[in-house]
C-alpha cells in the first residue's frame, strides 16, 4: 500500500519506520511545519495514495477528514483531544460512503490494559471496600490533558463499575466524592507514556499499569490499522479494529 503519512513528528517517523518494515511504501509526509515533503493536504496529494495514516494537532482533524472523505481515501486517526468533534466527523464519512479508523490510542499492549480495566473494575462492583483512580505521566511536549488513552480507560471504568459515575480531571481543592473518578495527570521529560489504574482499600493495593517504553507499539497499531480498514467501509473506533486482534 501507498500509506500518506500526515504530521511528520516523532510519531510520524516511528509510522514511516513502520511502514517500511512491513513493506508499504511512502506516498508522502505532510507536515505544516515543512519538515514533511507538503505542508498541506491537497486532492492532487491523496489521489496518489491508498490510505492515510495521521498523527496531527486537533485543530485541523474535521478540516483533514472531510478531505479525505471526498477523495475516497480511507484513514486512520491516531490525533487525541479532538473528542467533540467525533460526531461531526462521524456525519462526513457517512455522507461520503468513507472509511475512517480512529481511536486514542493504538498501542496492543495498551488495549489489553482497557480490557484489564474494564475487568477489574467489574470485579470490584459489589465489593465496596476498594476505591479506584487513575494517574498517568507524559513527555512535556504533550498538548491535551489527561490523555485520550486515560480518558478511555476512566469510560472503561465508568462503564462497569456503577458507583462511579463521572470523571473527575481538575484538581480538587476538598473532598472527592463517592462518585467521582479521580483522573491525575503530570507533564514532563520525554516520557511516552504511563497509566495506571489503582485499586485501594484499607486492608492492602492492587494496581494494573501500562507503560509505553517507545512510540513503536502506538505506530506498529496504526499501521496494522490501515491494513485492517483497507476494503472496508465505515466510522470505526480502534475497539472494532482490536476486537478481532484480542481475544475475547
Amino acid at each position: 500500500m501507498r500509506i500518506l503519512i500526515v504530521g511528520y513528528g516523532s510519531m510520524g517517523r516511528e509510522v514511516e519506520k513502520i511502514l517500511l518494515e512491513r513493506h508499504h511504501e511512502i506516498a508522502g509526509r505532510v507536515d505544516p511545519s515543512g519538515s514533511g515533503d507538503f505542508k498541506i493536504i491537497s486532492p492532487e496529494v491523496l489521489e496518489k495514495c491508498d490510505g492515510v495514516i495521521e498523527f496531527a494537532l486537533a485543530d485541523g482533524v474535521l478540516r483533514n477528514i472531510q478531505a479525505y472523505a471526498e477523495a475516497g481515501v480511507p484513514a486512520v486517526i491516531g490525533t487525541t483531544g479532538w473528542e467533540d468533534q467525533r460526531g461531526a466527523a462521524e456525519k462526513i464519512i457517512q455522507a461520503k460512503q468513507g472509511a475512517l479508523l480512529w481511536g486514542n490510542n493504538f498501542s496492543i499492549g495498551a488495549n489489553i490494559f482497557f480490557a484489564l480495566v474494564s475487568k477489574a473494575a467489574a470485579l470490584v462492583n459489589s465489593i465496596d471496600e476498594y476505591d479506584v483512580m487513575l494517574n498517568e505521566y507524559h513527555h512535556k511536549r504533550k498538548k491535551d490533558s489527561p490523555s485520550g488513552t486515560a480518558l478511555t480507560a476512566a469510560e472503561k471504568i465508568l462503564a462497569n463499575l456503577d458507583r462511579k459515575s463521572v470523571i473527575q480531571t481538575e484538581t480538587l481543592h476538598k473532598a472527592i466524592e463517592e462518585h467521582e473518578l479521580h483522573v491525575g495527570s503530570v507533564r514532563g521529560g520525554a516520557i511516552p507514556g504511563i497509566h495506571s489504574m489503582t485499586l485501594d482499600s484499607e486492608a492492602d493495593t492492587l494496581e494494573i499499569s501500562h507503560t509505553a517504553r517507545t512510540r513503536g507499539g502506538f505506530a506498529l497499531g496504526s499501521v496494522r490499522g490501515i491494513e485492517w480498514l483497507s476494503g472496508r467501509k465505515g466510522f470505526f473506533s480502534v475497539d472494532d479494529f482490536m476486537s478481532e486482534i484480542l481475544p475475547a
